[in-house]
């Protein structure tokens, strides 16, 4: 995982002994993060010309279905990675929380340009994954059909997201308790998200919809590692995965 060099500056700042000035900081900081979606939704639209040129094709369900789905899964992980970023006192879980953040609120402005150029809903209102199927309708230049399950229709809730009830007590959390409950769901919740990720990196019709799911299929799971080991450092083990 790559560090931020900005991010570390700013989280240093919070080892100085008046304890106060942290919550603060955390606050700016999500603030700041909460910005990059602006930057990530042009960074989008400047992607346009790739998905435009004559060579690459319409963007099918695939493409269509996971910047939809991916940006809704994403929003939960920047909510939890805000709470840990402002609420703990671990250097090592708020520097995570930042990579998380920024990284993933960025790729959600991406994802939703994309949807604006072509025309789509930023969400899908009859369920997630219904676009992982066999019969995708992708124009058949990716032979390989094994890459993530095939769904028998759209799901109500995605693999791995935390329900309201953790969520709640994830925000009520404070101390190493509020640290090991943040790893232990953000990890689950990058499980979960890994058979989206690797199937439309395999099956997306579009260059720029594979190639940032392969990016965030790579990174998420540097940054699985990472956390498995965060939790081990901690005595305490992964979640079941739902």
């Amino acid at each position: 995982m790559s560090t931020v060099e900005p991010g570390d500056a700013a989280l240093d700042s919070d080892t100085a002994p008046d304890s106060g000035a942290r919550r603060p900081t955390g606050a700016v900081l999500v603030l700041g993060a909460i910005g990059l979606l602006l930057l990530g939704a042009v960074a989008g639209v400047l992607l346009r010309m790739p998905l435009e040129k004559n060579s690459e094709p319409e963007p099918s369900a695939v493409d269509i279905g996971f910047s939809q789905d991916m940006s809704a899964h994403h929003a939960q992980a920047v909510d939890m990675a805000g709470v840990a970023l402002i609420a703990s006192t671990d250097n090592d879980v708020r520097r995570l929380a930042y990579d998380i953040l920024t990284t993933q609120q960025n790729q959600i402005g991406r994802m939703q340009a994309w949807l604006q150029l072509w025309g789509e809903s930023n969400q899908n209102v009859d369920g997630y994954m219904g676009w992982m199927t066999d019969d995708h309708g992708s124009s058949g230049h990716h032979g390989d059909t094994t890459a993530g399950p095939a769904m028998s229709g759209p799901m109500q809730q995605m693999p791995g997201m935390a329900s309201q009830e953790e969520m709640t007590a994830l925000r009520r959390s404070t101390g190493p308790a509020l640290d090991t409950m943040f790893l232990q769901l953000m990890l689950r919740h990058h499980q979960g998200g890994v058979p989206m990720l690797d199937y439309a990196a395999e099956h997306a019709d579009t260059t720029a919809v594979r190639t940032l799911a392969a990016t965030m299929s790579k990174t998420q799971e540097s940054e699985s590692q990472l956390m498995t080991s965060m939790l081990a450092t901690r005595n305490a083990t992964p979640l079941p995965f739902n």
